[in-house]
């Protein structure tokens, strides 16, 4: 490769066009400290539109699909690259102890009651890292032609906000009129050790779909049982039921769970109830197998109710949906170029697939754009080579955990310098000849 090359190169633009990142450190510890849970995250949304704004040349649509909202970086002729953090934090109390620290209270998605929030899944380290990113493409825009869209998804972690933005007409030439991407890109942290990033081509993410099952009895005294159709027992045979589509109907090659994670039923010791709630979880890394599970779930449920004698049908509900997120070959093998360029040893090859969900591929559906996803370490190096020396790293808290707590450096320069170098992979690069 040429001098001339190699300075023109995006790891050599992300190195030299980064910006200052402290004022991307203290949003992030804003960020941190004022979460937003899922479908009312307006007040992030604002701070994270005041942020883009402040850019010159960047357009800002807010209010898609909820409190989701892009910024669009046309910057000449070339590919359209899109760029994805999401914007919701979870309904749990933070336990980090850090001066930063989520105190204030969140409304309950499901409109009951204030509750703590937290940013326990990274979603404020993805948000600051996306805004520094677009800082420095914009700092750098003499150097690359194309269209970068920074969007920001609300309701991620119900597996819904990327489908709402779409239904809202996101790219709808007559309502919202974001260009079709040519590529969508994101990356996640995780627990691993804070300066690496990781890829891999094929299934990244598994699907998840969860679902409620409600079984209908005929309620009656607990010292007449035979007086009524108990709803308890049906729920709790087809739990058990419920175990062998994993162990009997699925080849154990391929990988499916199915989890019941909760069960409801009654209030009272010596009353039979009339119905019984099940919460079902189900994961694969198959679309087909995935389906062929939830086939099997309506089978049992129904022959369950059937054989207690139920006076009607059990009623089945979708609660969440999440698609497999499939890390486009091709597209992933030439980003894996440039992260390995750029990160050198702290770049991670072919880390395994994940049984974690994402919604990103739903932004990629309507134009069946290829997607490219990535993880990045948020432990501090040295809390990772200790619990390495003394044995399982599980016990470092993790995603979805109330004590989960990134280290702000290098995390924040991983994750910023991973959306600005993924997205001048995929753009068009100026020679240095034409950027004078």
């Amino acid at each position: 490769m040429s001098d001339s090359a190699v300075e023109n190169s995006p790891s050599f633009l992300v190195s030299n066009f980064r910006p200052d990142l402290a004022p991307y450190e203290d949003l992030y510890r804003e960020l941190h400290r004022h979460p937003d849970v899922s479908k009312h995250e307006a007040a992030t949304a604002s701070t994270v539109a005041k942020v883009l704004r402040s850019l010159p040349d960047i357009d800002v649509i807010t209010d898609i699909g909820g409190h989701g909202l892009v910024g669009i970086l046309r910057n000449g002729q070339g590919p359209t690259v899109m760029l994805r953090a999401e914007l919701d934090a979870l309904p749990m109390l933070e336990q980090t102890d850090l001066p930063y620290a989520a105190t204030s209270r969140a409304q309950d998605p499901r409109d009951g009651p204030s509750q703590p929030a937290m940013h326990a899944c990274g979603h404020d380290m993805h948000m600051a890292g996306l805004l520094a990113s677009a800082k420095l493409l914009h700092r750098a825009s003499e150097h690359w032609s194309g269209t970068v869209v920074f969007l920001f998804q609300p309701d991620e972690e119900n597996g819904a906000g990327a489908q709402c933005m779409v239904e809202d007409g996101l790219y709808d030439p007559k309502k919202h009129a974001v260009p079709h991407p040519d590529i969508v890109l994101g990356g996640h942290v995780m627990p691993m050790r804070a300066g690496t990033i990781a890829t891999r081509r094929g299934a990244f993410n598994s699907t998840s779909e969860s679902l409620r099952v409600t079984f209908y009895g005929h309620g009656g005294h607990g010292a007449k049982p035979h007086k009524a159709v108990d709803p308890v027992l049906m729920a709790c045979s087809a739990v058990l039921k419920l175990q062998t589509i994993v162990s009997r109907e699925t080849d154990p090659q391929q990988m499916a769970v199915v989890t019941v994670g909760s069960i409801h039923a009654g209030n009272a010791p010596n009353v039979i109830p009339e119905e019984a709630t099940l919460l079902i979880n189900t994961r694969s890394f198959s679309t087909s197998l995935q389906e062929s599970v939830r086939d099997s779930i309506r089978r049992i449920v129904f022959a369950e109710s059937e054989a207690f004698r139920a006076p009607k049908p059990p009623s089945i509900e979708r609660i969440t949906f999440f698609p497999l997120l499939y890390n486009d070959p091709s597209a992933t093998a030439t980003l894996e170029q440039s992260m390995r360029h750029h990160f050198g040893a702290g770049f991670l090859l072919e880390i395994p697939a994940s049984t974690g969900s994402e919604d990103i591929s739903n932004l990629a559906a309507p134009s069946s754009a290829p997607v490219s996803f990535w993880n990045y370490g948020g432990i501090c190096p040295d809390e990772w080579d200790g619990a390495l020396e003394q044995g399982p790293t599980e016990r470092i808290p993790a995603n979805h955990n109330p004590k989960f707590a990134p280290v702000i450096q290098p995390t924040l320069t991983v994750a910023t310098d991973a959306y600005a170098l993924a997205a001048l992979t995929f753009l068009k690069i100026r020679s240095p000849q034409s950027v004078e």
